[in-house]
């Protein structure tokens, strides 16, 4: 499970073999999640409001590269939210 982001404790992951819709994965301390790239909004799993808003905010700046990346299966490093 490649890592491909890690901010303020959060850390964003992506698997190769991976059902639709592109989603990545999410965990920060004991809270994981599995979010939606196009709408952006939790699938599974639970995450602190704060944090929900900081993945938000990420995945808004980068939804093309992350759904070009789940269609490629050619995953690296996305600049984490500063």
């Amino acid at each position: 499970m490649p890592e491909i982001s890690r901010f303020l404790g959060i850390v964003v992951n992506m698997y190769y073999d991976e059902h639709n819709p592109p989603h990545f994965h999410v965990r920060y301390n004991e809270f994981r999640a599995v979010v939606s790239i196009r709408e952006c909004n939790i699938l599974e799993g639970t995450l602190p409001g704060r944090v929900r808003g900081f993945v938000a905010e990420w995945a808004e700046l980068h939804q093309l590269e992350l759904l070009t990346m789940w269609e490629s299966k050619n995953f690296h490093k996305i600049d984490p939210l500063v």
